[in-house]
């Protein structure tokens, strides 16, 4: 009995023991996002729960310097730096690993125990091939568009400021351009407990030897070394660790004045979704310290989600791209896309819990119980809401029974916008819209003509409107009466409501609409839309920025005068360099003449081919190579396909480059080193 009774106890505390360590693990829930259907370019933002132990784990510490080149790069990082060393401190109490990673800083930290631990493991295990170099692509990244033009180098400082930064950095004996020694204060270093290293074959001897497999990246810049180096999130992901970004303890790179023309921060919100949809999933730092994630102090952007769920008028198109014209600039976007099979599934629909204001274009919909509560919560707290189109009748089956263990809302457009959608004219009857003369003044008309303009699709017959709406447009067929197509509407919760019964695709050609429409998103959400900044509507050939062009099928705009400028990025391995010196093959157009570059150094032309001597190529690693052809031949300005020729092999560089027209000498090359300033869309590799 007594040895029974032991046995019981041993088990008892044996159980108490595993569940107080599985307790003790690091509970997660990682962001990441999956495309709605296969080549669809809609993706759906998703969630999954996930248990990590913390010996299993590291978290790397990517590049968070003690000084940089932008004044805003430092500001930025000054802010959440606090944030991160607590979060260090927090998660090595819990027994993860923390990895420092200050690229270039390793002779500061020499005799630091710290260094001398990261170059005294040992692993036996596989080293993989190539972990100590940059990483500008990874296979999965084969047909992203990349976000944002970083080939600038990413700087938004005021000139002003960044020339007396670059001042206060020479007179501190600090170099410019580079002027990093070691690892901002602002972060702990543990002497007897963590790592510093840059190099990805160390990294990897850590992670290794500690039989860690979960590692968390954290540090700057999101865009370049956070997704580049060694150690960075592409090599660990490729490699088979199971990886993630801290999305809030990171800052990009970007410069507004580029391409796509955002905030900083939603340039940033770009990067972490390319992250999500590409590489790996993401975190935030409140997941380990609790509390809220952080933001930025000076982003102030209210968070905008989009849902869209119809069929009829192809908004899942026509809203991701005017808000990607329209709304960076001052939102924060979410997009949230019906299940392209289950008609009534909305998946990631829960970031509505997270809105500022909402946008619908939804039609006949129902959802579950849960979700659909969620959105009468969201409309009873009184936030502001944006309705365009077929979101009058988004949860109304026309009176039939939703099944089972869903929920329908047929009240919502008389509740959310104060209608009473019964229908519409005739598809093929034309109507006319027309400012309500009675509010000429209202701001949501700001910056939009007081003249007729055509409604793109069908009128719907609305009336009558209920009380607390203002109407602002109205659209009117000939023996027809008036109805309106523009209202706003105060809701009995106290928040205001704008809706629309324009959203065709034709009317988003209508600058006139895009206006409209911009202007009651900035007014729903208590802004002036009067700051409204629409997009300029430039063709290729007018346009400012680099653009991702197919090489050789390209066809030239009408018109180009002047020079045309290609660029693309090639990895030029070390054994392609022992022989003869590389050709650079560009066989261009009748009539067409061409210069070529690699790393910004003219190449010397030898018969339809550049010769590239080793003294101008960065082995192992991006080099930049730019074109630049002038003359007007055929349509398109290369015979065939350019080729990089070694000895050993050749390279075809077909596919994609980027392109622009103009006469900027600067366009031979990149501010910052081709690993930096490149984009996914245009890396070359044998």
């Amino acid at each position: 009995m007594k040895l029974f009774c032991k046995l019981s106890v041993c088990l008892s505390l044996l159980f108490l023991s595993s569940s107080l360590l599985s307790a003790e693990d690091l509970q997660l829930s990682l962001r990441s996002q999956t495309e709605t259907s296969p080549g669809s370019g809609r993706y759906h933002r998703l969630e999954h729960k996930e248990s990590w132990d913390p010996r299993q784990t590291a978290i790397i510490v990517c590049d968070v310097w003690d000084y940089h080149h932008c004044l805003n790069a430092v500001r930025r990082l000054e802010q959440f730096a606090p944030r991160l060393d607590q979060l260090l401190k927090t998660a090595r109490a819990q027994g993860v690993t923390i990895i420092h990673a200050p690229s270039d800083c390793m002779p500061a930290y020499q005799g630091h125990p710290a260094r001398q631990r990261a170059q005294q493991m040992t692993f036996n295990g596989p080293i993989p091939e190539g972990i100590e170099n940059w990483c500008s692509k990874i296979p999965s990244e084969e047909k992203a568009v990349y976000p944002v033009d970083q080939s600038d180098g990413g700087e938004d400082d005021d000139p002003e400021e960044h020339k007396a930064w670059a001042a206060k950095l020479k007179s501190l004996g600090r170099n410019p351009a580079l002027p990093w020694k070691k690892q901002s204060p602002l972060i702990t270093i543990d002497g007897g407990k963590d790592f510093i290293t840059d190099k990805g074959d160390e990294v990897w001897r850590i992670l290794g030897s500690r039989g860690i497999k979960n590692v968390f990246l954290t540090g700057v810049h999101t865009n370049m070394c956070v997704l580049g180096r060694p150690f960075g999130l592409r090599q660990m992901a490729q490699n088979g660790k199971n990886v993630v970004l801290v999305r809030d303890m990171t800052d990009t790179m970007y410069n507004p004045k580029r391409w796509p023309y955002v905030s900083h921060f939603t340039g940033n919100d770009l990067i972490v979704s390319h992250i999500e949809k590409f590489i790996c999933p993401t975190i935030t730092s409140d997941q380990i310290l609790g509390g809220e994630a952080f933001v930025f102090k000076k982003d102030q952007r209210p968070h905008l989600v989009i849902i869209m769920a119809e069929q009829e008028y192809e908004t899942e198109k026509s809203l991701p791209k005017f808000a990607a014209e329209n709304l960076g600039k001052a939102f924060r976007v979410s997009l949230v896309f019906a299940d392209d099979k289950e008609r009534n599934k909305i998946p990631g629909i829960e970031v509505i819990q997270d809105a500022d204001i909402v946008l619908f274009s939804v039609r006949r919909r129902v959802l579950p119980k849960k979700q659909m509560a969620m959105i009468k919560k969201y409309v009873a707290s009184g936030k502001p809401v944006v309705g365009i189109r077929t979101a009058s009748h988004a949860f109304s089956l026309r009176g039939k029974e939703p099944p089972k263990g869903y929920a329908d809302w047929p009240e919502f457009d008389a509740t959310v916008f104060g209608g009473s959608y019964h229908g519409h004219h005739k598809n093929d009857l034309k109507s006319t819209v027309t400012i309500n003369p009675a509010q000429k003044q209202n701001p949501i008309l700001t910056g939009i003509p007081d003249k007729p303009f055509p409604q793109a699709y069908s009128l719907y017959e609305v009336l009558p409107l209920a009380k607390g709406t203002t109407v602002l447009m109205t659209a009117e067929i000939k023996g027809k009466p008036v109805e309106p197509v523009a209202w706003t509407f105060m809701r009995k919760d106290g928040g205001r409501s704008f809706y629309t019964s324009m959203g065709h695709p034709g009317d988003f050609k209508q600058p006139e609409f895009v206006r409209l429409l911009a202007n009651g998103i900035y007014w729903a959400a208590g802004m002036n839309p009067a700051d409204v900044q629409l997009t300029d509507k430039v063709s290729l050939r007018e346009s400012p920025h680099w653009t991702v062009v197919s090489v050789p099928e390209f066809v030239k705009p009408q018109g180009t005068a002047g020079s045309r400028w290609y660029r693309c990025v090639a990895r030029v391995p070390k054994a392609w360099m022992a022989g003869e010196p590389l050709l650079l093959k560009v066989p261009a157009a009748a009539g067409n003449t061409v210069q070529a570059w690699i790393n910004g150094t003219p190449l010397k032309q030898r018969g339809d081919g550049f010769i590239i001597g080793p003294d101008v190529v960065t082995l192992n690693d991006a080099n930049l190579i730019v074109v630049e052809v002038s003359g007007s031949g055929a349509d398109t300005d290369f015979a065939s396909v350019p080729q990089l020729i070694s000895a050993s092999g050749a390279l075809s560089l077909s596919g994609r480059w980027q392109y622009r027209a103009g006469d900027d000498r600067a366009f031979a090359n990149m501010p910052l080193p081709a690993k930096f300033g490149t984009v996914t869309d245009i890396v070359f590799k044998p």
